[in-house]
């Protein structure tokens, strides 16, 4: 059947419905109702409003289109098809292995921007993308976002509300589809319109609200919100679940299913036939901004006899300088800024520093949306608090996102603060998300070059700091490479090793001199390189130290440091180690560092007993 072209938004959206509809029969599953609620919203757009060249998706002056409601990724695709960016044989590979297609949109199609479908995520992220042109790029592309009423129960969409209300981001436009049903029953709002137009207002937004099958509504709420130039716009839409075939139209039990009688609910609907629409292209005006360097600002360096220096320090001042080499970095904090010492870079380059107060998620969101437009943002918090946004960073390594996290004030060392402070779980936790890198210097110069490192780095990225200040163990020319570890003291008649990162190293250095005064040598590992790990070091240390090992971590013994050393071992072949593993055992309270480390089980004494009861053998 021929393909025709149409610049009528009803045609397109019976198209786009009945695309939804072929989609998820041939996949056997799939979101169909929920994407034919949406495809008057979203064929509108595409007819009148967005200003996009599909044929150039590097073009800087592209709209960007976010499906916040990721599982109607039968819109999506459909979509792509109306414009020309999928044919239709691969319009039908939908959910099977190796297509683009997936259950959930990914950035494997060039006008996705960012993995969807963990409900919550896509309107933060436009938040991140509104931010990057209008701070960052400085061009008048607008970001739209297209919300399901469900999600907005998360509080993420409230961080995003009131971020995007407090910064006026007038170019991002957020589109809730309100079709009432929820994958269970009805969502808590109904379609009580005014429940979400009011909490928006509150939050600083211009609200509308609008019949979404009526196209002439639909149109004119968006001009109005292209108008709107103070503040961000949300179109609050009424519509049906399954819009157009009766069957499944504002009825429960039909989420996630495809469509019964696929061919009869075709001929319900009014197959048009292949549509194609020809979508605006974007003004080509000037070019995206691009920050200078600011001159040949050296990396910090630390003397080996200075005074003892926190590696979180070393972040804030390593940051600052790798910001005035390099235009492309941005940095993003949570109101910690004066105890990570992001403050530094705020302080050195304001206008590429973004304060996102206590709203985790959407820091990490925001950050998201910034690198998909090519800024390398390093996000810091403190390493507890990182936990609130876990979901976020894991969906940004499926967006196949480049991010670098700073998790300061992490394990028992911080002291006083108590538990609720001192993210125990952190090397665990993104050592899991797939791809990462997780770093844990042990001394201001390490920490330096570490920080530095992860600016070419690809995927999710992580390094630990800590509150307090540490000796400095390396000199400043020292090279650290991802993937390595640093033989800190070793000797021929090393009969234990002792592996530590961090504030754990200089503890096994304490204890190495107390061993030594007993006649035991042992060698001290610093694991800077928690995730990928130093195989061959740690090979050879099992090898030469009588396959005695002892590893010591400020962290939780699961998922952290002495098991990404055991998983590093097993996955050599070693079968000959006696591995002792020294981590946080009992839940800390508050007290000094110093005791804090002993009742833990973590410092030289403990570290000391454990090498002496290896050491017998």
């Amino acid at each position: 059947m021929a393909t025709t072209t149409t610049t009528d938004p009803q045609t397109l959206a019976t198209r786009l419905r009945v695309d939804s509809v072929r989609l998820c029969d041939a996949a056997g599953s799939g979101h169909a109702t929920s994407s034919m609620s949406a495809a008057d919203l979203a064929a509108v757009l595409l007819t009148n409003h967005m200003r996009c060249d599909f044929t150039d998706a590097d073009n800087p002056h592209n709209d960007h289109l976010i499906f916040s409601k990721g599982h109607a990724s039968p819109l999506v695709y459909a979509m792509h098809r109306a414009v020309g960016a999928i044919d239709d044989d691969e319009l039908l590979t939908y959910r099977q292995t190796g297509s683009r297609l997936q259950g959930h949109p990914v950035p494997l199609l060039p006008f996705v921007d960012v993995a969807t479908g963990s409900l919550g995520q896509g309107l933060p992220v436009g938040v991140g993308l509104a931010l990057a042109g209008r701070e960052l790029d400085r061009l008048d592309y607008r970001v739209w976002v297209i919300c399901g009423d469900s999600e907005m129960a998360e509080g993420s969409m409230w961080e995003a509300f009131e971020h995007a209300g407090h910064e006026g981001l007038a170019n991002l436009t957020a589109i809730i589809d309100v079709n009432r049903l929820g994958q269970t029953g009805e969502t808590r709002h109904g379609w009580d319109l005014e429940a979400y137009a009011t909490r928006a207002r509150a939050f600083g937004w211009h609200a509308i609200t609008i019949d979404g099958h009526d196209v002439a509504a639909i149109d004119a709420a968006y001009h109005e919100a292209v108008a709107t130039t103070e503040q961000p716009t949300v179109i609050v839409a009424r519509t049906m679940k399954g819009r157009g075939v009766a069957a499944v139209e504002d009825q429960l039990n039909a989420h996630g299913k495809p469509v019964a009688d696929a061919e009869d609910s075709i001929a319900e609907l009014g197959d048009p036939g292949p549509i194609e629409v020809k979508v605006a292209s974007p003004s080509n005006g000037k070019g995206r901004h691009r920050f200078q360097p600011v001159g040949d600002a050296d990396p910090p360096r630390y003397e080996l006899d200075g005074d003892p220096v926190a590696t979180r320090k070393a972040y804030g001042e390593a940051l600052t300088a790798l910001g005035a080499r390099r235009g492309d970095v941005v940095a993003l904090d949570g109101e910690v800024s004066n105890s990570t010492h992001s403050e530094e870079f705020a302080a050195a380059h304001p206008e590429r520093y973004f304060e996102m107060y206590i709203a985790e998620q959407q820091m990490i969101a925001a950050a998201v949306g910034m690198q998909v437009r090519g800024w390398t943002a390093y996000v810091s918090t403190f390493a507890a608090f990182l936990a609130r946004a876990y979901d976020f960073v894991r969906m940004a390594a499926v967006s196949r996102a480049d991010l670098r996290l700073c998790g300061s004030h992490a394990g028992v060392s911080i002291g006083e603060d108590g538990p609720s402070q001192m993210g125990l779980e952190d090397l665990a936790s993104l050592r899991a998300v797939h791809g990462s890198t997780v770093l844990y210097p042990c001394d201001p110069n390490q920490a330096a070059r570490l920080v530095e490192a992860m600016a070419d780095l690809e995927g999710i990225s992580y390094i630990r700091t800590t509150r307090g200040k540490l000796p400095t163990l390396y000199g400043p020319d020292e090279k650290f490479p991802v993937g390595g570890a640093k033989v800190v003291r070793s000797s021929p008649r090393d009969r234990v090793a002792i592996v530590g990162a961090g504030v754990t190293v200089h503890e096994a250095l304490t204890a190495a001199d107390s061993l030594e005064q007993e006649g035991v040598h042992a060698r001290v590992i610093d694991l800077y390189s928690v995730k990928p790990v130093d195989v061959h070091t740690l090979v050879a240390a099992v090898r030469e130290c009588g396959g005695r090992l002892i590893t010591v971590e400020d962290h939780w013994p699961e998922g952290g440091l002495g098991e990404a050393v055991l998983s590093a071992l097993a996955g050599a072949g070693v079968t000959q180690a006696r591995v002792t593993k020294l981590g946080v055992q009992g839940m800390p309270g508050s007290g000094p560092p110093a005791e804090l480390l002993h009742e833990a089980g973590i410092d030289a004494q403990a570290i000391v007993a454990a090498a002496r009861e290896l050491a017998q053998d």
